[in-house]
């Protein structure tokens, strides 16, 4: 092997154990309510990308919780509000969304995350579109 393909592999196993991919992300939600008229697709960020986990081997020898595996998940989190146009008086107009200011990677926690690996593609419109206007 040469001197540089070995220098390359101990810099990249070096890096890649320290460095994580998870950042804000831009993401396009879709919401609608039934008694409104129009779908409205509002751009905000998450959290997406590469946090480094490891497997442990003695699995039967630890308890559950240590075997957690780390996830991109909020660090810092704000709320907005958007209205929902084309929705009758006695509906509440207004959706409020997450938007991620700054990630990290961490247990998951499912009071703000989706954990799951597998999603349901729902994030769709039946109605038609509107785009949010902040």
């Amino acid at each position: 092997m040469s001197p540089f393909f070995v220098m390359s592999l101990l810099f990249g196993l070096t890096f890649g154990q320290t460095a994580s991919l998870c950042a804000p992300s831009e993401y396009t939600i879709h919401v609608e309510k039934r008694e409104c008229a129009y779908c409205l697709a509002i751009n905000t960020t998450i959290c997406a990308g590469f946090c480094m986990t490891r497997d442990s081997n003695g699995k039967k020898l630890l308890l559950k919780s240590a075997l957690s595996q780390n996830v991109c998940t909020y660090k810092e989190i704000l709320y907005q509000t958007a209205l929902i146009p084309g929705c009758p008086h006695h509906t509440i107009p207004y959706y409020s969304y997450p938007v991620a200011v700054s990630c990290k990677c961490g247990k998951c926690n499912t009071d703000y995350s989706d954990c799951v690996r597998e999603r349901v593609r729902t994030n769709y419109c039946t109605k038609p579109q509107k785009l949010c206007n902040k």
